[in-house]
């Protein structure tokens, strides 16, 4: 009787450099298409100076709480193609503030950050004809009567897309 010696192919050298290689290049694949990712979205920067604007910070509360205290209050509102901004003081509408500016900035990128000049349509009420890509936006909105600084505001609001 012939014997057919079978040999069984154990795990071999060659078996571990391509685990071994296999394991390392999904893991290093991984981390590029990350960071091209990362790099091609959010700076990851909030502000310039982290020093400068905590040393800002208290004067902020000040004028907000003396915003608060004025009975100001103002509403933006983003419709397709239109912002409208209406400023009330105590219920009434204000009628001392002949300018509103807007900057308008996504909450991640600033790559699409836009400076918008409200035109007056009344008393208190302001309207641009800015068309906004739909999504989240941040509207930092100053209100002037006279080159005087009357009101300031951060809003975040969802531009509505098409068809809403």
């Amino acid at each position: 009787m012939i014997r057919q010696r079978s040999e069984t192919r154990g795990f071999t050298g060659w078996h571990m450099v391509a685990v071994t290689g296999l394991f390392f290049g999904t893991i290093i694949s991984v981390n590029l298409v990350m960071a091209w990712n990362a790099s091609r979205s959010w700076s990851g920067l909030v502000v310039e100076n982290s020093y400068v604007a905590s040393q800002q910070f208290n004067g902020k509360v000040a004028e907000t709480r003396a915003f608060a205290e004025s009975g100001i209050r103002g509403e933006l509102t983003a419709e397709s193609g239109a912002i409208h901004y209406v400023l009330t003081r105590k219920g009434e509408p204000e009628r001392a503030v002949d300018k509103v500016v807007a900057v308008l900035k996504r909450p991640v990128e600033a790559h699409e950050d836009i400076r918008v000049e409200l035109v007056r349509k009344g008393e208190g009420i302001f309207v641009s004809a800015q068309a906004l890509k739909p999504g989240q936006w941040i509207a930092d909105v100053t209100a002037m009567a006279g080159g005087a600084l009357v009101y300031r505001q951060a809003v975040r609001f969802i531009a509505p897309g098409e068809g809403r």
